[in-house]
């Protein structure tokens, strides 16, 4: 990207109609146990925000890490019953269920033997560290497609290892792996090669979810500004994506 690339004139577009998604597959709702919402006011807040944008479901998706976010699918089940009891007193007709976003590290194939939390037709979201490109990611993709897995990975424009390597990306959609993009990404909020590289899978045709990744009102109200973006449009029009089919 040249430099003056950073000053292009935008198209002036209307705000993109986020109702057509129906279903957010990334989230962070479930108060206090990640990284996400704080307490229930805050989940709350969130969710009444995601349903003026359009949304009828959410599934949530609270961070499973062993060395960080120890979190079990009791604690986020536990977690989604308190948050469902609570929308309802407040009157968000929002349908929320919750998966996880589990975290590709030595344990996760543990943790796939043992009944993980899963969405749809039994995908299940994983991301990777944004630090180090992950050793053995083949042979956990092949073991979880065998144990019957669909597997979705989180924001795969947010990993910076692979830019100078696209086959990487063209290798993981050939195995069968879907990807989820952060619409947040499209605004340049992460940096802007997360942005231009977005950009290129979307013209690749490569984006089979768009997720908000929403932990807190920043989110939602850059998710306002990603709404004008051109690429954003073009995703929404393409007819790829597959948030519909979790309704």
């Amino acid at each position: 990207m040249g430099f003056f690339d950073l000053f292009r004139k935008k198209e002036n577009l209307p705000p993109a109609d986020l109702s057509r998604l129906g279903c957010d597959m990334h989230s962070h709702f479930i108060p206090g146990i990640d990284d996400g919402a704080k307490d229930m006011a805050d989940a709350l807040s969130l969710l009444r925000s995601m349903e003026e944008l359009g949304y009828k479901k959410v599934i949530t998706t609270p961070h499973v890490m062993s060395d960080g976010y120890r979190n079990t699918p009791a604690i986020i089940l536990g977690g989604l019953e308190k948050l469902r009891e609570a929308a309802k007193a407040a009157n968000i007709s929002l349908e929320i269920e919750a998966a996880a976003e589990y975290y590709f590290d030595f344990d996760l194939e543990n943790k796939l033997k043992n009944q993980p939390l899963t969405f749809g037709k039994n995908h299940l979201l994983f991301e990777v560290s944004y630090m180090n490109a992950p050793e053995g990611l083949e042979r956990f993709i092949f073991d979880a497609q065998t144990n019957g897995f669909k597997l979705i990975i989180a924001h795969p424009e947010r990993y910076p290892f692979w830019y100078d390597d696209f086959s990487t990306y063209e290798k993981l959609k050939d195995k069968g792996v879907l990807f989820q993009l952060n619409i947040n990404s499209l605004t340049g909020y992460y940096s802007i090669p997360t942005k231009r590289i977005a950009e290129q899978m979307i013209d690749k045709g490569m984006i089979d979810f768009l997720g908000t990744d929403c932990h807190h009102a920043g989110h939602i109200n850059l998710m306002q500004q990603a709404r004008k973006e051109k690429y954003l449009h073009k995703l929404l029009e393409s007819g790829k994506l597959q948030n519909s089919t979790l309704l």
